[in-house]
């Protein structure tokens, strides 16, 4: 059995390098070490990620001591059933689950309560965030701006694309040509239509 960490950020842009360096300053404080890493960038709303499925899965083969995250709702922040089943599932495995920003563990009487508190404000976080985004939508939407990534092609590269595409070039091709991804051409092109 060993202790292993658990990172997840919920966006390609983040990494988890603060989340990694203070797991271990944690492990490393309580003479332990962190011997696999399970990580994924993923939203936590939902419990059906392969990082987190693969951690359940080494927990109950007896694989797991202990799981090292840096806050509750890293693991799941879809509400207080699933964060519920996430822990119990790693306690009846016998690994102990170590949060380290949160401040306080899970172990005496009152463990369930701030497990549930802490589970429902991670759900609440995350609905918040939700909303900041779709009223930030709304508003840059009204005022006529585009939502979303900036465009990666301008109207005269999707033109030109275009015209090549009618030439008979593939795709790839013409992603080669104009020394862009063929992913971006093929959405460029697929706007246009």
């Amino acid at each position: 059995m060993q202790s292993v960490g658990y990172v997840r950020v919920s966006s390609k842009a983040q990494d988890y390098k603060s989340q990694r360096t203070e797991l271990e300053r944690v492990a490393k404080a309580r003479g332990d070490t962190i011997a696999r890493w399970y990580a994924e960038k993923m939203s936590g709303a939902s419990t059906a990620r392969s990082a987190l499925e693969q951690l359940r899965q080494d927990a109950r083969a007896g694989k797991v001591r202990r799981v090292y995250v840096y806050r509750l709702d890293r693991l799941t922040r879809s509400g207080i059933r699933d964060t519920f089943e996430v822990v119990e599932e790693l306690h009846k495995a016998g690994a102990e689950l170590v949060t380290v920003a949160d401040g306080f563990t899970l172990d005496g009487p009152a463990a369930e309560v701030i497990l549930a508190v802490m589970a429902w404000a991670a759900k609440m976080e995350r609905l918040a965030i939700n909303e900041r985004i779709a009223a930030a939508r709304r508003r840059v939407e009204a005022e006529g701006a585009r939502w979303g990534r900036p465009r990666t092609m301008d109207d005269r590269q999707i033109s030109r694309a275009a015209a090549l595409r009618k030439k008979g070039f593939s795709v790839r091709e013409v992603a080669r040509r104009m020394r862009v991804p063929k992913s971006t051409v093929e959405r460029a092109l697929r706007s246009a239509a």
